[in-house]
């Protein structure tokens, strides 16, 4: 993987580059809108690809590998043509979907068993298996297979999950080196440093995965209920460790305020269904703060969603007519706000990278995050 840091904030950690995969450059930050199951929900590929121009997307292994399932992908050619996507994809691992089938999954030495969500029956996930698929769905950049602990864990847990998920980076990096793309083009392993809130642990998983010179490295196991603050702590241990001229991707996180604190400290990738799933339920994301728009004070606000049309992809629905479709449970209700809302997330990465290039990155965050918390 190739990864050019071309600017660095002088008052943080932040920094802006570029990634080049053989499909895409992405410009870090860089914010991966979710497509679960092959598709980001509610969006249509020509909005990903025209004005959102989305650089990167992810898939996930666990929903994939059981719908449709590896012999579709296959025949298709991988997920990139499955899908039409001609850009880059990112898959995980699965590993956060079988942490929350906690009632009907057993981990053991040699992976993860599970009951499907869809019809009962019995799977293997092993640090192996999990290579496997994510070959064969072809995607550009392929998580390890780790256990992600909930919060909150005692230490002793967090250890001894921490020290599982070690070994399974281990098998999984040999089975990927033992290996090859089926599809013509490059795939990146990505390891995962876990260790719960335990700042001790975490130390000790960034030590090992800075060890293994990959390509890129990810965090894993935040935001799963601990208070920012803490999650910001374990950041800026981890990101002090791991390697400076290696992407770090931060998993499953957050919200924009959490964006903008963890790219302050170093990260450069992120993921999370927030936008779309928040949307899907009616909140918004703008500039100005948090919109409800399922409120009483919406309904005849013929206003633009966001008064500036920079970060939006289209100005035409007003608040009120965008209340009415939440409301009364039309589709494109639930469309326009999804659309709205990575359209924000991904104004957001990329006027950091902006501001980052400026040297104003620090100032300009401090001006912008009490109005991203503010409930309008």
């Amino acid at each position: 993987m190739d990864f050019e840091i071309m600017h660095r904030d002088p008052a943080s950690h932040a920094r802006a580059g570029i990634i080049r995969t053989g499909h895409s450059e992405i410009r870090t930050p860089v914010f991966m809108p979710v497509g679960t199951a092959g598709s980001v929900k509610g969006v249509h590929l020509r909005e990903l690809l025209g004005d959102l121009d989305a650089p990167v997307i992810l898939g996930n292994t666990y929903h994939l590998y059981l719908r449709p399932g590896m012999e579709v992908i296959r025949g298709a050619g991988g997920l990139h043509r499955f899908m039409n996507w001609d850009r880059s994809l990112l898959t995980d691992s699965g590993g956060y979907q079988v942490f929350s089938l906690a009632a009907s999954r057993r981990l053991k030495e040699e992976g993860a068993h599970f009951s499907s969500h869809i019809d009962g029956s019995r799977h293997l996930f092993t640090p192996e298996s999990v290579v496997d698929i994510q070959r064969e769905i072809g995607a550009d950049m392929i998580m390890a297979f780790d256990e992600c602990t909930p919060w909150p864990c005692d230490a002793g847990y967090a250890a001894r999950s921490t020290e599982l998920t070690h070994r399974w980076l281990d098998r999984g990096l040999a089975r990927f080196a033992s290996t090859d793309p089926l599809y013509g083009h490059d795939q990146f392993f990505i390891p995962i440093v876990q260790g719960s809130v335990y700042g001790d642990l975490r130390r000790k998983s960034a030590e090992y995965v800075a060890g293994k010179s990959a390509g890129a490295n990810a965090i894993g196991g935040l935001s799963v209920g601990e208070p920012s603050e803490i999650m910001y702590e374990m950041i800026e241990i981890v990101n002090g460790i791991l390697p400076a001229d290696k992407p770090r991707y931060l998993m499953g996180v957050g919200t924009p305020v959490n964006i903008l604190e963890a790219i302050s400290l170093g990260v450069d990738m992120f993921d999370c269904v927030i936008p779309t799933r928040n949307g899907r339920n009616g909140m918004l994301f703008t500039r100005e703060g948090i919109i409800n728009i399922r409120n009483r004070k919406w309904m005849d606000d013929y206003s633009p969603v966001d008064s500036d049309g920079d970060c939006y992809v289209d100005t035409q629905y007003s608040r009120a007519y965008l209340r009415h479709l939440i409301i009364s449970g039309e589709l494109l209700g639930a469309q326009i706000a999804s659309l709205h809302n990575l359209a924000f997330y991904l104004w957001l990465v990329r006027t950091a990278f902006d501001e980052i290039r400026r040297g104003t990155f620090s100032a300009w965050k401090e001006k912008m995050i009490p109005g991203l918390s503010t409930r309008l």
